[in-house]
């Protein structure tokens, strides 16, 4: 049977690709307003504690800018530079840990739930018989896919665990997406990467990836450009509006 009328659901912009590698927290899921969450907690009780006279953490602009995408040490790390903070390791791996139990205790608590576009995306490349992978610097990325019921829909993934065994650097270095690629067995250079963050979509680019597609929830023009100049080659708000697109 020709695979001729399958190929044609497959959305314009991702035609000619051969495998997709995407990021869990705000791209597959909703769980990245949970870390965001748990984030915001964890810093701003650092700050209160220690007494430091410095903004509080914002769950929207610093979560995008310093957390989003990066590993817990990475991003507590990024936070309290930004706020000209010299802090010793100890303390960013306290915060860092403190960030870790309130994730978890929200996660188990209150589930997490796929987007219902990223799903039907997920279903037409399934059909169209082009691989998947998901990719998450985050160590809860197979806890978090099997409580929102989508664990299937993917062939491989690369979690932070994986990352931490394997040695592989943080975004914005492309090493995660990389692997889950090579885990397809698919190019780079075939493959297209989705992310919702700023070093995620960094790390498409300097992977030489085909297509990096950047998912903007936050939907504004500030963040759609920011999106563009870090290396989104396309942007849309939801990846069912790339199904829509060809409607």
């Amino acid at each position: 049977m020709s695979s001729g009328p399958v190929r044609a659901a497959v959305p314009r912009a991702l035609r000619g690709t051969a495998a997709v590698v995407l990021d869990t927290d705000g791209v597959i899921t909703d769980s990245a307003r949970v870390h965001a969450a748990a984030w915001k907690a964890a810093f701003d009780a650092y700050l209160r504690d220690r007494k430091i006279r410095q903004r509080p953490f914002d769950v929207r602009e610093d979560y995008l800018r310093y957390v989003d995408g990066k590993s817990r040490m990475d991003g507590a790390r990024a936070f309290l530079e930004s706020r000209g903070l010299d802090s010793a390791e100890d303390e960013v791996r306290a915060v860092a840990a403190d960030k870790e139990r309130l994730f978890t205790e929200r996660l188990r608590r209150h589930g997490i739930d796929a987007y219902p576009g990223t799903v039907r995306l997920l279903r037409v490349l399934r059909s169209a018989g082009i691989p998947r992978a998901a990719a998450s610097a985050s160590r809860h990325a197979t806890e978090i896919l099997d409580h929102a019921g989508v664990r299937d829909l993917f062939d491989t993934l690369v979690d932070g665990a994986e990352a931490a065994r394997l040695h592989l650097p943080g975004k914005p270095e492309p090493a995660l997406f990389l692997e889950a690629a090579r885990r397809l067995g698919v190019p780079a250079a075939r493959t297209a990467v989705v992310e919702d963050a700023l070093a995620g979509v960094a790390a498409g680019r300097r992977g030489d990836f085909g297509l990096v597609v950047g998912v903007d929830r936050a939907d504004t023009p500030q963040t759609r450009a920011a999106l563009l100049e870090h290396g989104a080659d396309i942007v849309v708000n939801d990846l069912g509006d790339l199904l829509a697109s060809e409607d």
